[in-house]
């Protein structure tokens, strides 16, 4: 009799709940706009979990859905994160530490500085905008977009560190 592969295991579907709800937690206490640990949150479970992080943004999007509305704007959700898990899924699995912790601050950076410009495509096809609106649309969004980008960088030290526990707590269970 041929054993069945399990998708997930009753442990990793707790968790992953758990961490996709911490996502969602972390994006509505910001104190200031785009000021959240969600870019380092994404990074860290990738490393860690790979493919399977995808569960996490998934719980992650299904909440803000179910809680803000499925509107037109929760469309690039499905693929923002997905974009940066994407990114970070390319990155080399074993980096020195003094490395990884640069390259996944780039990582974080990028993806603050750049959330306007990726969100905009989708704007612009759902709205109707020629070329000139988007680009009007992403300058408009540039303020919110420095401070986004410039959060995630300073949260970004905490990469390595969180990366490093999250294994070792992974390996203990």
């Amino acid at each position: 009799m041929q054993k069945r592969k399990v998708l997930l295991t009753t442990l990793e579907m707790t968790k992953f709940a758990i961490f996709g709800g911490m996502m969602f937690a972390f994006k509505y206490i910001e104190g200031i706009p785009n000021v959240h640990p969600l870019a380092l949150l994404t990074v860290i479970f990738t490393v860690v979990y790979r493919a399977k992080a995808l569960w996490i943004l998934a719980v992650f999007d299904l909440l803000v859905g179910i809680t803000a509305g499925f509107g037109i704007w929760w469309v690039p959700y499905l693929y923002l994160w997905t974009i940066l898990w994407g990114v970070t899924m390319l990155m080399p699995k074993k980096m020195h530490p003094a490395t990884a912790a640069i390259v996944y601050s780039i990582l974080c950076a990028a993806h603050g500085f750049l959330y306007g410009t990726l969100y905009a495509p989708y704007q612009a096809l759902v709205f109707g905008y020629n070329w000139q609106g988007m680009i009007a649309w992403i300058a408009s969004g540039l303020p919110y977009d420095l401070i986004h980008g410039v959060s995630n960088l300073a949260m970004s030290v905490l990469t390595v560190p969180l990366i490093t526990l999250l294994k070792k707590l992974e390996k203990q269970t």
